[in-house]
């Protein structure tokens, strides 16, 4: 088992104690423990070899007794009964999905909005992950405290874009926006501007309790918009912490089907939206996906690979995550 792998077992566990208030600061501590797997990558059989598995950044000695185990076995005990707990038990029918061929990203954030590291730092981030293209969606102006872009700042980030893309050719920049879902569906950025876009991510993020029906109603516009390209985060959930947007998420996700929009999967450990339940769900239904970090930094691009097992266990097979696309590809279906 190399260090892909053994994250995303360490993430599934985080994942299902966060289910759990009383367990949320050990649920915090295996998903570190996972994020320093996905991106460090260190050697775990050399490490198990030399009892040195407790070096690695967030490892005590717990966490080291399961990465012992997966090492030996290639199982997790411990993941076993916790499944057994929360009843989320493994199916017979997960996809296998390797990390080595996913393409890039489509879900970022910078300095322009409220990222922590600037539009080169989070480029330079996605070449040292062998990603071939990035998509930079920082947030639109709803929001005030992140700092969201209207049209004119787009503009602006559109002339540092070229700038970046000429030092890191290697990795195709995608200019996007995350806009935000309106209470009654719109978006929060006229038609002129996002067509002009390579990709638009709407989102939900405000008055996520609205009641059900209305919240159907304002998903359901969101899906049909001729811009939208994927809706991010489709239920805004922080597991353990806030409920998601509750709607009628089967008529949302046929209507999604119908207009090719994808759904993401977030693989923020905070967020893990949509479920695997929910994924699977919308899988029957038709959805294509996006499995993306949401990330703020570059270090956070390690989302994907430790948040992996989400799509693998919803069955969702690599050519329906777009992701996975080589850059011709992506950017047809994202026209």
């Amino acid at each position: 088992m190399d260090a892909i792998e053994a994250a995303q077992v360490l993430s599934e566990i985080g994942y299902l104690l966060r289910q759990d208030p009383e367990q949320r600061f050990r649920a915090k501590a295996f998903s570190a423990a996972a994020w320093s797997l996905a991106l460090e990558r260190p050697d775990l059989a050399a490490l198990h070899e030399t009892n040195g598995l407790t070096s690695i950044e967030g490892v005590g000695a717990g966490i080291a007794k399961v990465l012992t185990e997966l090492m030996e076995t290639g199982h997790s005990r411990y993941l076993d009964r916790l499944r057994e707990q929360m009843k989320q038990p493994a199916q017979p029918d997960e996809s296998r999905l390797d990390f080595a061929g996913y393409q890039g990203d489509v879900h970022s954030h910078s300095k322009w909005s409220d990222g922590r590291a600037t539009m080169l730092e989070m480029a330079r981030g996605a070449e040292a992950m062998g990603y071939r293209y990035l998509g930079v969606t920082d947030h639109s102006p709803r929001i005030k405290v992140v700092n969201g872009l209207d049209a004119e700042r787009l503009l602006a980030q559109s002339r540092e874009m070229a700038e970046v893309q000429a030092q890191v050719p290697g990795v195709a920049l995608l200019q996007g926006i995350e806009v935000d879902i309106l209470e009654d569906g719109a978006l929060d950025l006229p038609d002129v501007v996002l067509e002009l876009l390579d990709v638009v991510i709407a989102s939900p993020h405000v008055k996520l309790r609205q009641e059900p029906a209305a919240m159907t109603e304002r998903m359901l516009r969101a899906v049909s918009h001729p811009h939208v390209d994927v809706i991010g985060h489709p239920t805004g959930r922080r597991p353990g912490s806030r409920e998601g947007a509750n709607y009628d998420f089967e008529a949302v996700f046929k209507e999604a089907a119908r207009h090719h929009v994808a759904l993401e999967i977030d693989c923020d450990p905070a967020r893990m939206d949509l479920s695997p339940e929910m994924a699977r769900l919308a899988l029957e239904l038709g959805c294509n996906f996006t499995l993306d970090a949401d990330a703020h930094a570059p270090a956070e691009f390690a989302y994907v690979p430790m948040g992996l097992w989400m799509a693998r266990r919803a069955g969702i097979p690599q050519d329906r995550i777009l992701n996975f696309l080589p850059l011709n590809e992506l950017t047809d279906v994202l026209r």
